[in-house]
């Protein structure tokens, strides 16, 4: 098949599936924006509990990508035995992880508000938002091995019907329990308000989760997990591969504590500088993050390929799949150029119809302009870089990039405060410029990832055959 037939193949589906994450962040902010309280603080709320499950399950993310690498290779040799144990040992640690954080929520939330600095209100909303949203806890982590799996097998159909499936109940269930139900003058549903947003999150990743596993028992029960012996379940944390796994899911912890560190560190500073500020940083987050569920979908196709084609051991047919994924991804990077600058304050006005926080929030719209082609490039490195397996360069990358946020925030954050002492800026417009700052340090993150992986592609993926 030709290189570009097999990324089409590969990256339409999960662009379509993609494009209704962003949705669903946007649905709950407008929800939460449009109840009859404070706009600000309900976005707060929300931004500050999905926080809270962000630092929860970033450090889990590579039962995704290292479930989705590993299968990718074994698919390409055709060890459809070991396929089917990848997925086991994953969804096995993934049920495991599930019943510890179950355990811990309390001391966890305790916890993290000993470090987020945010308004009682707001911290009120978030503690109520994750007590509910944490009991979809054992699904979420599953359906992360699985779509990793799933995109391994170079199935990223299946992946689509299940993130398809999540997004669109979650947005269905999350506007009727949160707001309610009336036909025909009779209230059917009681609408639980802010908690409502949550309470549909949860019934969207079961629903998510059993949806999967009937495509994983109609779809794959013959020729791949029809090949699991039972030695295979007993040893199924013993062996070789399983160190493999281990080892490779270790510096993807790491990588995940530090997307953490930046996410986390972008959240809590913004959260200092009012609720207001903190609604902007959140619905930029959002409408910066658009283009990346796109990339993605180029990212997963370079993922499965260059998996498929190292287990293979097919060397041309690795460097023509990088080839032209880079060219897809940065032809999507060019053309969200155009959507932000045409579209940006119609966007900012969906998301919410608080005045005074669109009108905080354009200041800010050029950051969006240059992020793409930046970020596009850091993503589908990172997808490249999964597919080979190189945990190792990914999770260097990483550590650089947290090394660029953290100095570029600094730097900048004395130098505005030296401006104002100096009174070359005036008081009243220090917390603006901050943001500034703080968007300045998030591009630097970007930057460094995509000049280390850059930089170490011929070593961690050339030569990986």
């Amino acid at each position: 098949m030709n290189v570009n037939k097999s990324i089409l193949k590969l990256a339409i589906p999960s662009i379509l599936a993609n494009i209704t994450v962003p949705l669903v962040g946007m649905v709950d902010i407008a929800i939460a924006g449009h109840l009859d309280a404070s706009a600000a603080t309900m976005i707060g709320g929300i931004a500050i509990g999905s926080m809270l499950f962000d630092l929860l399950y970033w450090n889990f993310g590579f039962l995704r990508v290292g479930t989705g690498g590993l299968a990718a290779q074994a698919y390409g040799r055709g060890d459809r035995r070991e396929c089917a144990r990848i997925l086991t040992r994953a969804l096995g640690m993934s049920l495991a992880i599930a019943l510890v954080l179950l355990a811990i929520q309390w001391i966890f939330v305790k916890a993290a508000f000993l470090v987020v600095d945010c308004t009682p209100q707001v911290r009120e909303l978030a503690s109520e938002y994750f007590f509910i949203r944490i009991w979809a806890a054992p699904a979420t982590l599953s359906l992360m091995a699985l779509k990793g799996w799933f995109i391994g097998m170079q199935d990223s159909v299946s992946a689509m019907v299940a993130d398809i499936t999540v997004n669109g109940v979650n947005i269905l269930m999350s506007f009727v329990l949160a707001l309610g139900l009336t036909i025909g003058g009779n209230e059917i549903i009681h609408g639980m308000g802010f908690g409502g947003v949550a309470a549909g999150t949860v019934a969207a990743q079961w629903t998510g989760l059993i949806v999967s596993l009937l495509i994983v028992a109609f779809k794959y029960r013959k020729d791949t997990m029809s090949k699991l012996a039972a030695e295979d379940v007993r040893g199924l944390f013993k062996g070789g591969e399983t160190k493999r796994f281990f080892v490779m899911n270790a510096n993807l912890f790491v990588r995940s504590l530090c997307f953490i560190a930046i996410y986390i560190g972008f959240t809590v500073i913004s959260a200092r500088y009012g609720d207001t500020l903190l609604a902007v940083s959140s619905i930029m987050m959002k409408l910066l993050m658009i283009f990346s569920y796109f990339t993605d979908g180029f990212a997963y196709a370079g993922e499965a390929l260059v998996g498929k084609y190292i287990g293979a051991k097919d060397r041309p047919m690795l460097g023509q799949s990088v080839k032209w994924t880079f060219i897809w991804s940065m032809g999507l990077a060019v053309l969200f150029m155009g959507v932000y600058h045409f579209a940006g304050v119609p966007m900012l006005r969906m998301m919410t119809s608080d005045t005074t926080v669109i009108e905080a929030s354009r200041a800010f719209l050029p950051w969006l302009l240059l992020m793409p082609p930046v970020g596009c490039a850091a993503f589908t490195w990172d997808g490249i870089f999964v597919g080979a397996t190189a945990s190792k360069g990914l999770r260097n990358s990483m550590l650089w990039a947290v090394v660029a946020f953290a100095l570029v925030w600094i730097v900048g954050i004395l130098c505005l405060t030296v401006m104002v002492q100096k009174q070359t800026v005036a008081p009243m417009r220090y917390d603006g410029l901050a943001m500034h700052v703080l968007m300045a340090a998030y591009f630097a993150h970007l930057l460094a990832r995509t000049i280390y992986l850059t930089a170490k592609a011929r070593k961690s993926v050339f030569s990986a055959i």
